[in-house]
């Protein structure tokens, strides 16, 4: 779909990241702001242009991406007199980046597909900066047809590509991918504020785990504020992985197989924001447990 419009809502700090990405590979922009107007200003500045509703974005749109934090906030972008699918022209083509639910992701998918277009999901996998350089991971699902129509756009977003099946696949493997990690994220910050309980050096706990074979790119996340102190390399807050492992535990309910390993990670999580630890970074859940483990 080379030449393609694209529109873009929600330009947080993954959103302004691919639509900076974007810009660098010459796309053309019609932009607007979900929760805040974070990366919209500096959109706008390098040629998008802003517009206030979802019908106007994809109105001067082929391709419409939504990049939000909810299937809740997706569905109002979405329907009613001023939502995108009332501004949806002929064969245009709605992508979802954002981790939702796959029954929401279904059912817009229908009313899109009533209205003329197509309906794609296709969450990410990586961070702001993996998004900055286009080397994001894309899980897509929807009609193969569309989904080949923007690959070259996708392609541009991202180094791995994948086409995984029907409508909400994606968003089911998102899930998945993101239960694991903040099971991963969970118990690696224990484990360091463990090592300090027992009187072990969280450096030397770090060297001897590494270099087997629980090595992994989430240990290296946590590890950097743990003991580096850098909690950015995982921008990700902490009520957004509590978010994300709440739906998985819906959709493993909804398909009558509640998870067992959810519970603990779910639990960490929903007490530390409680304690107004929200909008903290999961790799400093490791203060958390350090709290948690002394109380």
């Amino acid at each position: 779909m080379n030449g393609a419009r694209i529109g873009f809502i929600g330009l947080g700090l993954m959103g302004s990241a691919m639509v900076g990405r974007l810009q660098d590979k010459g796309h053309s922009l019609t932009v607007a702001a979900n929760v805040t107007r974070t990366g919209v200003d500096a959109a706008v500045a390098r040629g998008a242009s802003e517009v206030g509703t979802g019908r106007e974005v994809a109105a001067a749109s082929d391709v419409v991406m939504l990049c939000m934090a909810t299937s809740e906030q997706v569905e109002s972008r979405m329907r009613g007199p001023d939502g995108v699918i009332a501004g949806l022209g002929t064969q245009a083509v709605v992508i979802d980046f954002g981790t939702s639910l796959p029954d929401s992701t279904r059912a817009l998918g229908a009313e899109v597909a009533q209205a003329g277009g197509a309906y794609l999901d296709a969450p990410i996998g990586g961070t702001p900066s993996h998004a900055k350089d286009g080397m994001i991971n894309l899980m897509g699902s929807g009609d193969r047809e569309a989904f080949l129509r923007v690959k070259p756009v996708l392609d541009d977003l991202g180094k791995n590509v994948f086409h995984l099946g029907p409508l909400g696949t994606g968003h089911t493997v998102k899930l998945i991918n993101n239960f694991f990690a903040q099971c991963v994220a969970n118990a690696m910050a224990e484990a360091f504020v463990m090592a300090d309980r027992t009187g072990v050096n969280r450096q030397s706990l770090y060297d001897v785990m590494s270099a087997g074979p629980l090595k992994s790119g989430m240990m290296d996340f946590i590890k950097a504020y743990a003991i580096d102190g850098d909690p950015n390399m995982l921008a990700f807050s902490i009520k957004n992985a509590l978010k994300d492992v709440g739906y998985y535990r819906r959709m493993s309910r909804d398909a009558d197989a509640a998870s067992v390993m959810a519970e603990c990670a779910f639990g960490a999580l929903s007490d530390a924001a409680a304690q107004g630890r929200g909008e903290q970074l999961v790799p400093q859940m490791v203060d958390y447990f350090s709290y948690r483990l002394s109380s």
